[in-house]
């Protein structure tokens, strides 16, 4: 659903810029307190995993592809300001290395595909999972629909983007029951991909699953035939190298598991328009598109300039993508919660001299 340059015009793709900028700034802030020493590290493969599986179009009607957007997955896992980071990572990479979604269009694509579509599915999430029984079970159920849902959503808000400020004129009803139509379809495989995902990363530590956090199921015991909820024991400090060594080797399958993907699996994708561009196609959407400003990059296209070989091309492009994003990505995280450690030792330091002057 990468939207070009020249779909939505100057003015509002402005304002989406400003409003994606915001958004970036509440969420930086807002991964400070969701990420840690353990959850950092997997804020940026998330990011790399993102942009392989984007790399691998689906068939989902005639003529029409679809791939992952990534929100409802980076929000569970991580949270819902560290997914709108890590989306937004991704969108960057591809925009201006891969001349995949306009560059005058970032804050339109950071807005729908970051966003709409992480805010959308973590509160879905966060309310089913409120209602169904606790357990790994209802995590991954409310994975699957959370996830179904937030596409069409991001479906809806382009539309609503491009009523404000498309470039061509189109009557919008009919945008709306393509673009809602064919992408509640895509919506089937984000969800699949989503909840396998986010299913296979619980099975093995629940405890770096952001949206697991709480849901364990409590011990009780039958008390004068009444269930009572028992009292949570005092927890024996866990070995910090096991859990490190179970960390590295979670962070190393998923980093090899992205290289694969974009490197190997990506050549047997679709080749078909996605959901937006075959809408654009049909309803004369894209008469105005303009050509990408980065359409002379060396990994334009995603294939590598000057190899002639398409599979080698188009492998050495996405093994480049997957590294450039989890480089950027963890270098992003990397800061975010080297802040938050210092304003942890700020507070401490405070509060230490007013510990001393009341002394």
């Amino acid at each position: 659903m990468h939207v070009p340059d020249g779909f939505i015009n100057a003015p509002t793709s402005a304002v989406t810029g400003v409003v994606a900028a915001g958004a970036i700034a509440v969420s930086l802030r807002g991964a400070r307190r969701e990420l840690d020493e353990r959850t950092a590290p997997l804020a940026g493969l998330v990011a790399a995993f993102i942009f392989a599986v984007q790399m691998l179009n689906f068939p989902v009607a005639a003529g029409t592809s679809g791939h992952l957007l990534g929100g409802a997955l980076a929000a569970i896992l991580v949270g819902p300001c560290t997914g709108v980071l890590c989306v937004s990572v991704v969108l960057l990479m591809q925009g201006v290395l891969f001349a995949d979604g306009g560059l005058t269009a970032l804050g339109v694509n950071i807005t729908d595909m970051a966003i709409v579509t992480t805010v959308v599915a973590y509160a879905v999430f966060r309310g089913l999972v409120k209602v169904l029984p606790r357990g790994r079970g209802a995590i991954t159920a409310a994975s699957f629909v959370a996830a179904l849902l937030s596409v069409p959503a991001a479906a809806l808000a382009f539309t609503l983007l491009y009523w404000i400020g498309g470039t061509t004129d189109i009557a919008i009803g009919k945008v709306a029951t393509a673009m809602v139509g064919v992408h509640v379809l895509i919506g089937i495989g984000e969800a699949v991909i989503t909840a396998l995902t986010v299913g296979a990363v619980v099975a093995v530590r629940p405890d770096l699953v952001h949206g697991a956090r709480g849901l364990g199921r409590k011990l009780q015991l039958r008390v004068n035939g009444e269930l009572v909820d028992v009292p949570p024991a005092e927890e024996a400090p866990a070995a910090p190298a096991p859990a490190r060594a179970s960390r590295r080797t979670l962070w190393v399958s998923g980093l090899v598991t992205s290289l694969v993907l974009a490197g190997f699996v990506s050549f047997y994708a679709s080749a078909n328009p996605d959901g937006l561009e075959k809408v654009a196609a049909d309803q004369g959407i894209d008469r105005k598109a303009e050509e990408h400003s980065a359409a002379g990059s060396p990994l334009a296209d995603y294939g590598v300039k000057d190899v002639d070989d398409a599979r080698l091309s188009g492998g050495l492009a996405g093994v480049i993508g997957v590294g450039v994003t989890v480089v950027a990505g963890s270098a992003v995280f990397w800061a975010v919660r080297r802040r938050r450690g210092a304003d942890a030792s700020a507070v401490s330091t405070d509060a230490s001299a007013v510990s001393t002057e009341s002394v």
